[in-house]
């Protein structure tokens, strides 16, 4: 099952065309496969407060639209894990009690579960993907209306919220473009009629683009959600690296006139109109380069922000000690790589952080690792089987594959 389709009831195609970034979508659980019980549980927030010396800035606490200062969720566990800021249940239970939404932040990287989910999920958005958790005290809010910078998918687990939607006061923010930089716009659009009000229960799911209004409120029962949030990557990414390319240009290196003293528009308004006449030039002149550059830097700031599936070291090692033949293995989940065959006597396999040579020879069983089902040393096209382990011990030890 597509990790999508878990939280939306439409086609991945129709989510695309009329939905993503345009306008939220509440879909009932009725409409779903299943809940998000498998995802988390109060038994499994329990677990991870009490037992998994979660540390800071894995997690905060927030009252009435206000942080709470970590000092009084947080502290040191004790003989052999004297480390100042790890959760402790006691002062959890403290502010739990007097009203504090607790939020654990970045499941993604140490909750098994949505750890997978978010894999998915990354893959099937095609955008950098992480979770939180927020666990609300019956009756109460953890935040003001305000607009997130990413979009979000809310999947409710446990008790039942009230979530109130409005429409953007700024639409499509960027990263920098926080909502408290509208915190007036946005109150006085929070007293209008909401496209959105709505109570989620168990297995819900709102989805929210960036930028839109909302505010939620647990009902009469602990709350437990997840927002799922997706950052998009934006023309905006790939402008910045247009914009950093053209430093190369002396044109615009060069110093506007001297006792220029622009005080006002008026006085800047000649320069900035030769200036964009000269990047309408030298963008129509370099446009191919430029969109290799911004496809570059689009694929450079994904990576950053993607990971690919963990590797088990101790079990990776004992798979190259037992590899046979018939060992089935398989290229790791998310690892993005690329052949260069440019050379006559090597083929290089590109990887986000390293590049590994082999003989050319290699090209056609690299690429059946790369694009094809599970291989073992027996199947690879090109070489014989003793040629095979050697291939596949490699990629294992450099953790490109990994066995099944």
């Amino acid at each position: 099952m597509r990790a999508l389709h878990r939280c939306v009831a439409c086609s991945s195609d129709e989510f695309a065309a009329r939905v993503w970034g345009q306008r939220p979508l509440l879909t009932r659980a009725a409409e779903l496969p299943r809940d998000y019980s498998d995802l988390l549980s109060p038994a499994m927030v329990d677990e991870i407060i009490a037992e998994r010396g979660v540390r800071t800035p894995f997690v905060r606490m927030a009252r009435e639209g206000t942080l709470v200062d970590r000092s009084c969720f947080t502290g040191s566990a004790g003989f052999g894990a004297q480390i100042a800021d790890q959760l402790d249940p006691d002062g959890v239970l403290t502010q739990y009690a007097a009203g504090a939404t607790l939020v654990l932040q970045g499941l993604h990287r140490f909750w098994p579960p949505i750890i997978d989910f978010v894999r998915g999920m990354t893959s099937d958005v095609g955008h950098p993907v992480q979770t939180n958790a927020y666990i609300t005290p019956p009756a109460n809010r953890g935040f003001d209306p305000h607009y997130d910078v990413h979009d979000v998918f809310v999947l409710q687990v446990s008790g039942t919220k009230r979530w109130r939607v409005h429409e953007p006061v700024h639409r499509h923010p960027l990263p920098d473009q926080p909502w408290t930089d509208h915190r007036e716009a946005i109150a006085e659009r929070s007293r209008d009629e909401p496209v959105i009000d709505a109570v989620l229960e168990p297995g819900d799911c709102l989805y929210l683009p960036r930028g839109w209004v909302h505010s939620a409120e647990a009902q009469g029962e602990t709350s437990i959600h997840l927002t799922v949030g997706v950052a998009p990557l934006t023309g905006h990414d790939m402008a910045q690296a247009v914009i950093t390319a053209l430093a190369s240009e002396e044109e615009l290196r060069a110093s506007l006139p001297f006792g220029l003293a622009p005080a006002d528009a008026t006085r800047a308004e000649p320069h900035a109109r030769e200036v964009l006449d000269v990047l309408a030039r030298v963008i129509a002149e370099k446009q191919e380069e430029l969109s290799d550059l911004a496809g570059d830097a689009l694929a450079t700031k994904y990576l950053d922000l993607t990971r690919p599936a963990a590797i088990r070291p101790l079990a990776t090692l004992d798979a190259v000690d037992s590899l046979d033949a018939d060992t089935r293995v398989q290229w790791r989940d998310g690892l993005h790589g690329s052949l260069d065959e440019s050379s006559r006597e090597t083929v290089a396999l590109r990887l986000p952080t390293k590049s590994i040579t082999f003989p050319a020879i290699c090209a056609p069983a690299l690429r059946a690792a790369m694009f094809g089902d599970p291989v073992t040393a027996g199947s690879l096209p090109g070489l014989d089987e003793a040629d095979g382990l050697v291939v596949l011990r490699r990629l294992l030890r450099e953790a490109v594959l990994v066995a099944l």
